[in-house]
C-alpha cells in the first residue's frame, strides 16, 4: 500500500477528479483535489505533497500550464512530481512531436491524455513517486 505517499489533483471537472481520486485511494494513496488553480496552489504551499496530478485546461484557458510554470519557479515547490492529464494536444497548438512532453512547452515530468485507463494512470503516479525518490536519495 501507498498510505504514505499524498497526492493532489487540481482539475475542474469533479466528475473527472472523482474517478481519478477512487482509482487512487483504491491503491492507498492519500488524496486532496483542488477544482481551480488558485485553491491548488494554495493547497501546495499549505502542505507537503508528493505528486502533484494537473489538468491544463481551466478557467479561462490554459491555466494549467501557468500553474506548472509558476511550481517551477518556487524553491519550496519545484520539486513536486507533475503528471499532467489532459486532453489538449493539437487543438491549441500545443504539439507533443515523439515525446511525452515537448521540451519548449512546460517542465513536467509526465503527459497523459483524457480518458486516462486506470492502470496506466497507477503505472505513472508509481513510476513518478520512484524516480522523484530515488532523486531525493542521491547525493547532491
Amino acid at each position: 500500500m501507498n498510505t504514505d505517499k499524498k497526492l493532489i489533483i487540481i482539475d475542474d471537472d469533479p466528475d473527472f477528479v472523482g474517478a481519478i481520486r477512487s482509482i487512487l485511494e483504491k491503491a492507498g494513496y492519500r488524496v486532496d483535489a483542488a477544482y481551480n488553480p488558485k485553491d491548488g496552489f494554495q493547497a501546495l504551499q499549505a502542505r507537503h505533497y508528493d505528486l502533484l496530478l494537473l489538468d491544463i485546461m481551466m478557467g479561462r484557458g490554459a491555466e494549467g500550464i501557468a500553474l506548472a510554470r509558476k511550481l517551477r519557479k518556487d524553491p519550496k515547490l519545484r520539486e513536486i512530481p507533475v503528471l499532467i492529464i489532459t486532453s489538449v494536444r493539437e487543438q491549441i497548438a500545443f504539439l507533443f512531436p515523439g515525446q511525452a512532453v515537448h521540451p519548449n512547452f512546460v517542465d513536467v515530468d509526465e503527459l497523459v491524455e483524457k480518458p486516462v485507463e486506470p492502470g496506466l494512470l497507477l503505472e505513472k503516479v508509481s513510476a513518478l513517486l520512484k524516480a522523484a525518490e530515488e532523486k531525493h536519495l542521491q547525493p547532491q
